[in-house]
């Protein structure tokens, strides 16, 4: 996506040479430390609002103001051009460390529409439902729900979900500091998750393997009829998408595609309780400051993230949403796998995501993020028990206060 992105970037302007390095998640932040360091680091690099991921609380004394740069480009009001609340996200004692140039949503089920369609199967709308499905899978061979709980902390978005079935807004309450850990509604979330371990929902071995790349493989090969992901899902619904990572899981070229698409978490207490998408500033494009090339780095930032022709290739990339106002996927020119079936539930997803105001993980620190990643994993090993992780994630919440 990001040659992409740089493609269309020269296009406009050819004569700006840029060079990407991708680096996985997990080593992003130690990575890029030394190397802003150092007077030999990147010219721009990308910044997370919150968590662990290159958060810009942390290398914003690297960035550049880019207030200057976005005012002259867009005009003095250039903030109302812009998603809310993005900007504050990347404002880092009053000075722009990032320009925003995508927001991400979660909350939602992935399926394997073709494997529900060959038995004979809907989405599960409640707890109930979800066991009996995959009673079905299992009886033919397949595994159910496959999860990563091996410290990438996609679980969390799991136990949000939840917790949101349970009692709507107690998982954002607990991240700000407003509600306890230990309350009752989140206590309640963590036995639920327990009881998708034991009822035969959650696929074993949950605590050793990696959401990517072990789920994601299992989920794109057929392996796994569900997962959840996020909005950035969408991506493998192209063509050249799962094309790639179908290629890049060792899968023959002419093994068929599968139909994924997004459908809601289950109402998995029982109370009726809608699913909800909710939602994170995701990604900023900083300039270093030691940058011999800044002019240019500066112009990369803002064509990404403040004009209407970077925000479209974001966009039409459907793997985020994009941040600018008035910028969405052209859906009619995306090569979905299967159109007619993923469109309408891609661009609601998209829609759900671009409205959401529900945080994410944009209330929790990265020690947060830790102590519930350590909650689940000791849940689901049997060490401790969901009122002992409750009391443990607020033990750390405790000696960690969330900044008021």
């Amino acid at each position: 996506m990001a040659q992409r992105e740089i493609a269309e970037f020269n296009k406009e302007f050819p004569n700006i040479k840029v060079t990407f390095k991708k680096v996985p998640n997990a080593d992003y932040t130690g990575v890029l430390r030394p190397a802003l360091a150092s007077n030999d680091g990147p010219d721009v690099f990308t910044v997370a609002a919150s968590g662990a991921v290159g958060p810009v609380n942390v290398f914003a004394p690297y960035a550049q103001d880019l207030t200057p740069a976005i005012a002259e480009k867009l005009g003095s009001d250039w903030k109302s051009q812009i998603a809310p609340t993005m900007a504050d996200a990347f404002t880092v004692q009053g000075k722009l460390a990032g320009l925003p140039w995508a927001k991400q949503g979660a909350g939602k089920m992935w399926i394997n529409k073709d494997l529900f369609d060959k038995y004979g199967l809907s989405a599960p709308t409640t707890l109930q439902e979800w066991v009996k499905v995959c009673e079905t899978f299992r009886a033919n061979g397949h595994g159910c729900f496959k999860e990563g709980v091996g410290g990438s902390g996609f679980d969390v978005d799991t136990l949000h979900s939840i917790a949101n079935s349970v009692e709507p807004g107690v998982f954002t309450a607990a991240a700000r500091g407003e509600k306890k850990w230990t309350d009752p509604a989140m206590v309640k979330a963590w036995e639920i998750f327990k009881q998708l371990s034991e009822n035969g929902i959650l696929d074993e071995g949950a605590v050793g393997v990696q959401q990517y790349p072990d789920v994601n493989n299992a989920f794109l090969t057929g392996k796994v009829p569900m997962v959840q992901m996020g909005y950035w899902y969408s991506q493998y619904a192209t063509v050249n998408s799962l094309t790639a990572a179908l290629s890049g899981a060792g899968v023959p070229a002419e093994t068929p595609k599968i139909t994924i698409v997004p459908v809601p978490f289950p109402d998995v207490a029982g109370k009726g309780n809608p699913s909800t998408v909710f939602s994170d500033p995701d990604a900023a494009q900083a300039v270093n400051t030691k940058s011999k090339s800044r002019s240019a780095a500066t112009t990369f930032a803002l064509w990404l993230g403040g004009s209407k022709a970077g925000q479209q290739v974001v966009a039409n990339n459907v793997d985020s949403i994009p941040t600018l106002k008035g910028v969405e996927a052209a859906w009619d020119s995306v090569q979905l796998v299967n159109p007619e079936v993923q469109t309408p539930l891609l661009r609601e997803f998209a829609k759900e995501t671009a409205e959401s105001t529900e945080p994410r993980q944009q209330s929790l620190a990265a020690v947060h993020i830790q102590a519930v990643i350590d909650a689940n994993q000791a849940l689901l090993t049997g060490q401790r028990s969901p009122s002992q992780v409750a009391e443990d994630v607020q033990s750390v919440a405790d000696a960690n206060p969330v900044s008021k």
